[in-house]
């Protein structure tokens, strides 16, 4: 390396009494302070952006930030042996329900029998009614007083009453049918709620385990203590938005399995290793 090449050495600037060398350092220039990112940390207000604390952190636009990155060609995990024999089984039992690889059925929650009281009773007694009045038809048609009465043949009322004996035992049918089709299932990713308004009317609710905020069970009057039964509700972040469930079989130990999912899931432990190895519900 030729002279020119070499660096030069600082010049001292002054000395000091003891005859020591002083050498002069420019001030640095202070760093530019670092950006915050406004979905870790919500603040009141945001230079620069138009910032809404009512809207969600999660639509903030912050293109200077990258808060995780994906692989181009993610390696897909592999699964054992118990989970996917578990998965498989959960999809051929529900088909109905959209479950991703990996994912099944932990918990299945049916309405209460004693829902069906209303109309089931309701439809017995119009049966009973109509049955009443189809055995005592021939005899009413059949006394004296009813022979000056112009009424329509006996053939016609007995046909009517069939009529509405089927549309009885229809109706009822259908309300017990709707009823029963309103389930909910657990699995180890979400929960599923399938809603059946009508014969024709139905709608299906999946939120993640990570999403759900609160999970309670509430237990109003003599009747629900004495036969066991409840109303679930589960809360999520976010919008707040409330999911009910009505007439839930004892509700303490399903919200407690809800509960037990939604903690293991947030903490990044396994949810439903115990249910790996049981029969499906």
């Amino acid at each position: 390396m030729s002279n020119d090449q070499q660096p030069q050495e600082p010049q001292p600037v002054a000395y000091d009494t003891e005859g020591r060398p002083l050498y002069h350092h420019p001030p640095q220039a202070a760093a530019p302070p670092q950006p915050t990112s406004i979905v870790t940390a919500q603040p009141t207000g945001y230079e620069g952006h138009n910032f809404n604390p009512q809207v969600r952190a999660q639509y903030a636009n912050e293109p200077d930030f990258v808060h995780t990155t994906r692989s181009y060609d993610p390696q897909v995990p592999q699964m054992s042996d118990a989970l996917q024999r578990k998965s498989e089984e959960s999809k051929r039992l529900y088909p109905f329900l959209n479950l991703s690889e990996g994912e099944f059925v932990m918990l299945r929650i049916r309405r209460h029998p004693i829902g069906l009281f209303i109309p089931v009773s309701i439809t017995t007694l119009v049966l009973v009614l109509l049955t009443v009045a189809l055995v005592l038809a021939p005899d009413f048609y059949s006394s004296p007083a009813m022979a000056l009465v112009d009424l329509p043949p006996i053939t016609t009322v007995i046909g009517g009453i069939l009529l509405l004996m089927f549309f009885a035992g229809l109706l009822g049918g259908i309300a017990i049918w709707v009823y029963l089709q309103n389930q909910f299932f657990l699995t180890n990713e979400s929960v599923i709620q399938e809603i059946q308004h009508g014969l024709f009317s139905r709608h299906e609710q999946t939120v993640s385990l990570g999403s759900i905020e609160d999970a309670s069970f509430k237990q109003y009057g003599i009747l629900p203590n004495i036969f066991g039964y409840g109303l679930m509700r589960l809360s999520t972040e976010g919008e707040e938005t409330t999911y009910r469930f009505n007439f839930v079989e004892d509700p303490k130990r399903q919200i407690a399995i809800v509960n037990n999912a939604v903690e293991n899931f947030k903490n990044g432990r396994p949810v439903g290793a115990d249910f790996l190895d049981t029969q499906e519900v």
